[in-house]
């Protein structure tokens, strides 16, 4: 089995390298079960039917065109292969949902002021989170895409969510 991770951002991809040999995964002698490749979710540099598996975490709200990068996500499934979002998502609960709105405005930007002296950032993060389609939306979304059997499961109350289908 081999493990392809891909990213626009070439300095994520050397994070990610560096956590791979630093994690023990690997002795430090080669990826030669893990590759790394610079590309963009939206046009990925891959044949198609190349992957059993897709998975994308955190990362598909960050795309310009969702349409467009669940359509490269499928294209270059294998058929009868997988594809798993994990992303942020929308708290369903009625009671529970305006309370972590206001913790997400108010606590979360404040938070990363003080810890990380970046307040932007997370501010845009909890932005980001709230322009993502929710997860009835999403799931059409793959649907229209040609997924089939596309589910998804809350987790958090529905702070997170994973979305799954197969390529027929």
């Amino acid at each position: 089995m081999k493990a392809v991770v891909c990213d626009i951002n070439p300095a994520m991809l050397q994070e990610g390298k560096k956590k791979v040999v630093e994690g023990g995964y690997f002795d430090g002698k080669g990826f030669e079960q893990v590759e790394f490749v610079e590309g963009d979710a939206e046009a990925l540099p891959f044949d198609d039917d190349s992957f059993d598996i897709y998975t994308i975490a955190f990362g598909l709200r960050n795309v310009t065109e969702i349409p467009l990068a669940l359509s490269e996500a499928k294209r270059v499934l294998k058929p009868g292969g997988r594809f798993f979002c994990l992303e942020f998502s929308r708290v369903e609960n009625p009671i529970l949902g305006p309370l972590y709105d206001v913790y997400s405005f108010n606590v979360i930007p404040a938070m990363g002021e003080l810890v990380a002296q970046n307040r932007e950032a997370y501010q845009y993060l909890v932005e980001s989170i709230r322009k993502f389609p929710p997860q009835q939306e999403l799931r059409r979304l793959m649907i229209e895409e040609g997924f089939s059997s596309v589910e998804y499961e809350n987790l958090s109350a529905g702070i997170v969510a994973i979305h799954s289908g197969f390529k027929p």
